[in-house]
């Protein structure tokens, strides 16, 4: 990461970095309302720490680099970033109390507003984290993904979103249906931000499974779904997501495998998901078999077989993340954000949002990409792949 570089090398101080964080914090939260709490005097204390601890030789890969933390008991979550050199600077916006629906944010100066059309939500849960990225406050955010927390939010604001496999860090959702997950603007600071959480590389050596993949020097087989069987997106949402996988082809970062022999067709996973989290209780693992509620007329299972089949034969399912655009500040109709998002929170896959440009009406759509469980560096080396191929920094 380019930001902890330079405070590393002494080119820059983290007292300087966290302290201009802030001050963009000031200048701008209170029309983005993207933090509920700014955490300006013990983000100071633990910058001169970080700056004190690499005069003494300490080596901090993420040193001095400002991160929102979702929510105001996110510190937990956020340790191995701070052991790592990260500074939070505040805890971002989440839903406020009596909200029925999730794609929204309070902050302490009012609703999070989306950066690209402030009459738009950013998405939620993570709205404030999103918002924050997306508007330059910082780097780094984190991010909790229950049905799509993360990756919606990601598309709604034009930014990368990861949701890890789920039961891979420790979660406090009873039902396993969350996973942890990061919002990025750039894809090394995602890789950044795995490999402090992991202590793995962002593409492991050797790295195989499926059809193929980037460590090889093969192309990882991908394939594009509409809908996934069942969902229906907007015209404008399919067609920007379908672009997107095809500009990755095009570049050589994917295979792309077309045709009625290749299309995906899982059962929609609403019930099953609102029942289990009706019930508190269960697990939402990782792949074919994980779990024993069947949910609705065993979605669960089918999709779970479906996807385990799936990833047999290919490395990479890419869909729209949202069937729709970003809504007003009054909510979401009767239409659910989450439609092609959170059957991978059932099954325990990791995903990611990648932007994929701007609708008419300016706002950011989303590609999703799902992966094998345990595969996120695959996905972290696709995010560098589009924007290679996007010409993005």
């Amino acid at each position: 990461m380019a930001l902890a570089a330079a405070v590393r090398a002494g080119r820059l101080r983290a007292t300087d970095v966290v302290a201009a964080a802030l001050a963009r914090i000031r200048r701008v939260d209170r029309a983005l309302g993207a933090f509920a709490e700014v955490w300006e005097e013990a983000a100071g204390a633990r910058a001169a720490e970080v700056d004190a601890r690499l005069a003494a030789g300490a080596h901090l890969p993420l040193a001095g680099v400002p991160i929102g933390v979702k929510g105001r008991h996110g510190l937990r979550v956020a340790a191995p970033l701070v052991a790592a050199g990260c500074v939070p600077v505040g805890a971002t916006a989440v839903p406020g109390p009596g909200t029925p629906w999730q794609t929204w944010g309070l902050g302490a100066h009012g609703r999070t507003v989306n950066p690209w059309r402030a009459d738009r939500t950013p998405g939620g849960s993570s709205a404030g984290a999103a918002a924050a990225v997306a508007a330059g406050l910082v780097p780094l955010a984190t991010g909790a993904d229950g049905a799509g927390s993360v990756r919606i939010p990601a598309a709604w604001c034009g930014v990368l979103g990861l949701k890890a496999t789920n039961g891979r860090f420790p979660s406090a959702d009873r039902t396993g249906l969350a996973a942890p997950g990061v919002l990025a603007r750039h894809p090394a600071d995602a890789a950044a931000y795995w490999r402090a959480m992991t202590g793995e590389r962002a593409a492991p050596d050797g790295e195989r499974g499926g059809a193929g993949c980037a460590a090889s020097g093969v192309p990882p087989v991908a394939v594009f779904s509409a809908g996934l069987g069942f969902a229906v997106p907007d015209p404008e949402q399919w067609a920007l997501a379908r672009a997107a996988a095809v500009r990755l082809a095009d570049s050589g970062a994917v295979r792309l495998l077309a045709g009625p022999e290749h299309a995906v067709r899982l059962r929609d996973p609403a019930a099953a998901w609102l029942a289990l989290r009706a019930g508190g209780g269960g697990t939402a693992g990782g792949g074919a078999g994980a779990g024993t509620d069947g949910g609705a007329d065993g979605a669960r299972e089918v999709n779970d077989r479906r996807l385990a089949a799936f990833f047999a034969r290919a490395d990479l399912l890419l869909t729209p993340t949202t069937p729709h655009a970003p809504h007003g500040h009054d909510g979401p109709g009767d239409r659910y954000s989450t439609a092609l998002t959170w059957a991978f929170n059932l099954s325990g896959h990791p995903a990611l949002s990648l932007p994929a440009g701007f609708d008419t009406d300016g706002c950011p759509a989303g590609l999703q990409a799902v992966a094998a469980p345990g595969r996120e560096a695959l996905l972290l080396t696709l995010a560098e792949a589009a924007y290679a191929a996007t010409g993005t920094p």
